[in-house]
């Protein structure tokens, strides 16, 4: 699975986590339909789920006129797969995060989620000094 695809399929398992409360492993199965697991795609729901109060006050605080719990399900979650690369892994450039967040949310969000993701993880990326 190439890591454009994993960050799709995570999208989906958080939507399935959010939306019906499953755990993850439930959301990732389910997401995966019987396809072999990926490892990234597995780090990026674990590490989200794991680390989500620090993602989502990140999030939180960068947000204008907005809180989280008010964001289309879509950009809530793509912002929370961008910001754990930016802030955990290693191996992703924060660029090639907030560019891989905007172009699914052009592909997944309506009109304006692309520009307002790019608007959120900008001010992220400014105050984490990424």
């Amino acid at each position: 699975m190439k890591r454009r695809e994993a960050r799709e399929k995570s999208l989906q398992a958080l939507y399935q986590i959010d939306i019906a409360n499953s755990n993850a492993e439930e959301a990732m199965e389910s997401v995966l339909d019987g396809a072999p697991t990926d490892n990234y795609f597995k780090k990026l729901v674990m590490g989200i789920t794991e680390n989500r109060e620090q993602i989502d006050g990140m999030i939180r605080d960068n947000l204008e006129n907005w809180t989280l719990e008010r964001l289309a399900n879509i950009d809530r979650n793509l912002l929370r797969i961008a910001v754990y690369e930016m802030v955990h892994s290693e191996d992703v450039p924060v660029s090639v995060a907030m560019n891989e967040a905007i172009e699914i949310a052009k592909k997944f969000g309506d009109d304006q989620s692309s520009s307002f993701v790019n608007a959120v993880l900008s001010k992220v990326k400014v105050k984490s000094g990424s």
